[in-house]
């Protein structure tokens, strides 16, 4: 078997030996809350699976208004995180979040076995490192350099492994087969991406150096007009101070951009259509009134939905 993240570094290797005519990006953009059109007008298909994910919404199917309104019931009643009642905008932010995160858990779920080797409810390091890189961690330098990008894994494994164990629970473990999504984690992309790009080893990612990661320049072939365009970003909106080259900061700017929160937009739209007396929060009556937003008159398992809620 070929391990999943030794597969990535491979990978990445492959692709900066050829000559990419289209942009390579490594921006982390927040996955969208779905792929639908979001046109109130036409359906509610967007909301529905931006309030429940993709895999819980499109397995509605069958349920008769009034089952999916007693079913809705349940998962306002889990929204409600200080039982107080009402649901506020903040409150239906966390579930939308997590409504879409877990496509990331069910990651985490499938490689959870193969590196839980002992089975115990954890994974060691000497676990990954033994599943990642078998022996390789005994031979000598090759042309993929495994032990530099073991002693990169186990970085990054010890940032995510909070409690400094050297094991991982799930939720460490999730840090580290996905840092981008945790604030503590951050970091450490910053620092491998600035390691991937950098070059002349100052720390730092100049001009040259970020277009080169983008593209490699062909003599017999005109760059294309994205890299010009690439260029004029980075003097003008990467480089935030001016010195021809991005720091860390500048490249968590760059990397893991803080815009806009889809999240936050979809919570505050759902409260604005249900608010039927403008208060700013909603009630379960309110939010029953207008169950055909939240979820339309179909069928799911909404027990494997709170579920997982309750896991993570």
């Amino acid at each position: 078997m070929i391990r999943p993240l030794l597969m990535c570094f491979v990978l990445c290797v492959v692709y900066a030996t050829s000559k990419p005519m289209e942009k390579k990006s490594r921006v982390h953009l927040e996955e969208p809350l779905s792929h639908l059109e979001h046109n109130d007008d036409k359906n509610y298909e967007y909301d529905h699976e931006a309030f429940l994910g993709h895999e819980e919404a499109k397995s509605f199917d069958d349920l008769t208004p009034e089952e999916s309104q007693h079913r809705l019931g349940f998962i306002v009643d889990k929204i409600d995180d200080n039982k107080d009642g009402f649901v506020t905008e903040e409150e239906l932010k966390i579930w939308i979040k997590n409504a879409q995160k877990r496509y990331i858990y069910d990651n985490v779920d499938k490689q959870w076995k193969d590196f839980d080797v002992n089975s115990d409810g954890l994974i060691s390091l000497e676990e990954y490192n033994n599943v990642t890189y078998g022996t390789y961690q005994d031979e000598p330098d090759s042309e993929y350099d495994h032990k530099k990008m073991l002693a990169r894994d186990e970085r990054r494994f010890k940032v995510a492994d909070k409690n400094g164990d050297l094991t991982a629970d799930r939720e460490e473990f999730t840090a580290f087969l996905h840092p981008e999504n945790y604030d503590h984690m951050k970091h450490v992309v910053v620092q491998e991406t600035i390691e991937d790009i950098d070059k002349n080893g100052d720390g730092l990612i100049d001009l040259e150096e970020y277009i080169g990661d983008m593209y490699n320049h062909n003599d017999d072939m005109p760059e294309p007009e994205w890299v010009a365009t690439e260029r004029q970003q980075f003097t003008e909106f990467r480089d935030k101070n001016k010195d021809g080259k991005m720091d860390k900061e500048e490249t968590l700017d760059w990397i893991l951009p803080n815009d806009y929160d889809h999240s936050e937009a979809e919570a505050k739209h759902l409260v604005f259509e249900s608010d039927a007396d403008k208060d700013g929060k909603l009630t379960k009556d309110e939010i029953l009134n207008k169950y055909d937003l939240f979820v339309g008159s179909q069928a799911t398992d909404f027990g494997e939905a709170l579920i997982r809620h309750d896991e993570f």
